[in-house]
């Protein structure tokens, strides 16, 4: 494998092994294989060894997984788990929350509705989190006050109650708020991620 895709250089390319497209390898998901054979995500890309690279994308590891890619791609026996794209997408799903959790120690999110609201009153600049499974009336309420005379704040309704609470360390977080900041640059580039993995690849098809 390439240095260059280990060092930290977001804009080196590698070509998907399925679509064959190239792309950054911040836009795709690299595999390696485990002591026992099988291919297992490596998100961070820091695995020894060598890599095959996908695009972000359940649909294209599904394909990869039913045509028996990772044994082509890594030129020997590669075993693949009928789980494997549900696996990439609960570790997809982990590190965004642990990007909101790295920001909430950093100081940077704001919980509860009050507080959230008189955030956004004083002229706050903050991205909004709600729920997934918060009532609509209080996301109208905070989404109103964000969009009022400041630029649109971006809202993400991606985890529900109990993963946010969880996250944050704190009971029944229903709405949070994150203030600018590298952490939640880092949380922003997280839930892109995982976003573009559920949304299949169709997306970059149509690219």
């Amino acid at each position: 494998m390439a240095r260059s895709a280990q060092s930290g250089n977001c804009e080196t390319q590698r070509q998907c092994a399925v679509t064959r497209v190239r792309a950054p390898c911040r836009e795709l998901l690299r595999f390696a294989i485990d002591p026992e054979g099988h291919a297992v995500p490596d998100l961070k890309a820091r695995l020894p060894g060598r890599g095959v690279w996908l695009i972000c994308a359940r649909d294209v590891v599904e394909k990869a997984a039913a045509d028996g890619v990772f044994s082509k791609a890594f030129r020997q026996p590669v075993k693949t788990a009928e789980t494997l794209p549900a696996l990439v997408d609960s570790l997809l799903q982990r590190d965004a929350l642990q990007r909101l959790s790295l920001a909430n120690k950093a100081g940077l999110v704001v919980c509860g509705f009050d507080k959230i609201a008189k955030l956004l009153r004083a002229g706050g600049e903050a991205a909004l989190l709600h729920a997934s499974d918060a009532s609509l009336s209080g996301c109208a309420k905070l989404d109103a006050l964000a969009n009022g005379p400041r630029p649109a704040a971006a809202v993400l309704c991606n985890f529900n109650v109990e993963q946010l609470s969880l996250a944050l360390g704190r009971p029944n977080v229903v709405h949070a708020a994150l203030k600018q900041g590298g952490p939640r640059e880092k949380f922003y580039h997280a839930v892109a991620r995982l976003e573009r993995f559920r949304a299949g690849g169709t997306l970059y098809a149509a690219a």
